[in-house]
């Protein structure tokens, strides 16, 4: 769990942003309650020089030297298990992310027991399995990540069902003005105008760099939203509920935009990425 701020603020100094419910930077400056140091939390708080290190390392992205990298993993690895905060998972790997979940736990999916519904305001609601999703036309886009701490994955290829398919399955009504997302992990939450759910460049993705989606980068399904900050492209995917209003997302509700163009937002400056 990472450490949020004390009260919710619209805009945000350029600097360390949590990202999403793949990875988190904490800002060291700012100190505020931290979920660790909860009496009722698992694991012991992260100290503030170990606290420091890993956000050094993790401000070196991908360009993170592979020997060192090792190092600092074998380091964090006995705190992986126990550490609620979620530094132990600031360290990308070699595809230039690592594992990082806002819940305690996350449950794996597969093609036996994976659902992901679409209800709502919706003439045909419907539970797509996994066999299902993969029969419908795919797209591919390839496109820099834009983590709203600052950090860039460029070129990464993302491969699924263009979110707008589902929705015209579903016969969207026409009170409908939003879509909320919800994500089998049971805590992180995303949304999106129906505006911009339908753009071409959000997808449900199956694949990622060229495999399928694997647990540890919210697979089997998540959502991929190109042209905004990373934290948008929820993990573990498995609602889609169109309704008549935006509802905050997990970020949102500690303070980031709702409408999280890259470089239009949160105080950032970043280059787009679609």
């Amino acid at each position: 769990m990472p450490w949020p701020p004390a009260e919710p603020r619209r805009h945000w100094p350029r600097g360390p942003h949590s990202c999403s419910n793949d990875d988190v930077t904490p800002d060291p400056d700012r100190r505020v309650p931290d979920p660790a140091e909860d009496p009722d939390a698992h694991g012991k708080p992260i100290g503030r020089r170990l606290f420091l290190g890993t956000l050094g390392l993790g401000a070196l992205g991908v360009a993170t030297a592979p020997w060192l990298q090792r190092g600092a993993e074998s380091a964090l690895g006995a705190l992986s298990g126990q550490d609620p905060t979620g530094l132990s998972g600031l360290l990308p790997n070699g595809g230039g992310f690592r594992y990082y979940s806002v819940a305690a736990s996350v449950p794996h999916k597969g093609p036996a027991d994976y659902r992901l519904t679409v209800d709502g305001l919706v003439d045909h609601p419907r539970a797509y399995t996994l066999a299902d999703l993969r029969a419908l036309p795919r797209t591919r886009l390839t496109r820099d990540v834009q983590c709203v701490t600052g950090w860039r994955v460029p070129g990464t290829p993302f491969e699924g069902v263009r979110l707008s398919t589902l929705l015209d399955a579903a016969g969207v009504r026409p009170t409908a003005k939003a879509i909320r997302f919800t994500c089998f992990d049971g805590t992180y939450t995303e949304s999106l105008t129906l505006d911009q759910a339908r753009r071409p460049d959000v997808l449900v993705a199956l694949r990622m760099q060229g495999k399928d989606i694997g647990h540890d980068h919210g697979g089997p399904v998540r959502l991929y939203v190109a042209p905004m900050y990373f934290y948008k492209s929820a993990k573990w995917l498995s609602g889609i509920t169109v309704s008549d209003h935006v509802q905050p997302g997990y970020w949102e509700r500690l303070g980031y935009d709702v409408d999280a163009w890259v470089g239009r937002s949160n105080g950032r400056t970043d280059d787009p990425t679609s």
